[in-house]
């Protein structure tokens, strides 16, 4: 966490000279955050994700298909008396009128709800488009802080879960990052407000300053650039690998051995929070071709492992694995380098994980 540390200070620095950002004057009220700063220097570690998927909601897909959300939304549920438990019971029972995906609290990430299908959190036409979770109003300095880095942290998994860059919605309407508000203002299908009183009366109380949607987006950068939007607060002991990437446009067919190894949504052993898929997925055989977009070194094996998809398509679910999984049609050819401790540029896959999981294992050990 120390480099989150050093990183969100460093971004924030950033905004504030106006070399972050299109909104000079929002971004840089956004760099004096009390509340990010308190973060900041407290070390606070963002909570593990439970997943507890309910069979009960509905499943329909979203408007361009399953696993395919275009960003997230934020919500608070306005109850000032209701613990995260009390308000999942009351969902489950109410999901005809209104249900989101996740629940945040001081101390907790609770996914209620599979994000590969909408939820009905927003109304038309919202809820086709987003993921979306609710923040239980907390009532302490420290509380609220804690909150506010899961939710911040949340919303930064999500965003690499599902491939997607943050982009600020408060401006224009478009974007990834969006509060239940700016539904309201662009899109419609609702008048709630939400979170941007609580945010702006929890800041004045406890920090003496009133908390933005633009400082909470600022924090969702730290933690999406630093790559550590992938793993948790109970996983942050566990020793990782890292890994130097670079982007590669080339094909390659699945060599004869391929099925000695795994599928993965990143590098294995670079984040602590890895999901695995059967070949059977993409309907692998030997031969199979497949387009490959960016490779990583990881150290200290210096084994090599390269991203692809299975299609030129756009949007194409992309996956991980070992090189010898592969025979390279041409000499891989690296258009842009960048090094990073577990994977900042690496995209995770639209498969919804738990954020406590422990790392993968392979019939490999490289």
């Amino acid at each position: 966490m120390k480099k989150l540390t050093l990183l969100m200070t460093g971004l924030l620095t950033l905004v504030a000279v106006g070399l972050v950002g299109t909104h000079s004057a929002t971004t840089a009220h956004a760099s004096s955050s009390k509340l990010n700063d308190y973060i900041s220097s407290q070390d606070i570690k963002p909570a593990s994700i439970t997943k507890s998927i309910w069979s009960g909601f509905p499943k329909n897909k979203y408007r361009n298909g399953y696993g395919k959300p275009e960003g997230v939304v934020v919500h608070e549920t306005a109850n000032s008396s209701s613990t995260i438990y009390n308000e999942i019971a009351y969902m489950k029972k109410n999901y005809n009128n209104a249900f989101v995906h996740s629940f945040v609290d001081a101390s907790r990430i609770i996914n209620i709800a599979n994000t590969n299908y909408l939820a009905w959190g927003v109304g038309y036409p919202g809820n086709a488009r987003f993921v979306q979770f609710e923040q239980i109003e907390v009532h302490s300095k420290s509380a609220f802080a804690h909150e506010i880095a899961n939710a911040a942290w949340y919303t930064a998994y999500l965003l690499h879960e599902y491939n997607l860059k943050p982009n600020d919605a408060a401006y224009d309407g478009k974007g990834t990052v969006w509060s239940h508000n700016a539904v309201s203002k662009y899109l419609g299908g609702s008048s709630h407000t939400d979170p941007v009183g609580y945010y702006s009366s929890n800041g004045k109380k406890y920090f003496g300053q009133a908390y933005t949607m633009a400082q909470f987006y600022t924090l969702v950068k730290a933690y999406y650039n630093s790559g550590t939007s992938s793993s948790s607060s109970s996983t942050a002991s566990t020793s990782l690998n890292k890994a130097t990437y670079t982007s590669e446009s080339t094909t390659a067919t699945l060599s004869s051995s391929y099925s000695k190894y795994k599928l993965y949504n990143h590098v294995k052993g670079t984040y602590t929070n890895m999901t695995t898929y059967k070949w059977s997925s993409i309907s692998a055989k030997t031969g199979k071709k497949v387009y490959i977009n960016m490779k990583g070194i990881r150290s200290p094996q210096g084994s090599t492992w390269y991203r692809f998809t299975t299609s030129t398509a756009k949007g194409a679910k992309q996956y991980w694995a070992y090189s010898d999984a592969f025979n390279l049609s041409t000499t891989a050819s690296s258009s842009s380098a960048s090094s990073s401790s577990n994977a900042a540029t690496s995209s995770s896959s639209s498969s919804t994980t738990t954020a406590s999981s422990t790392t993968a294992s392979s019939s490999s050990s490289n």
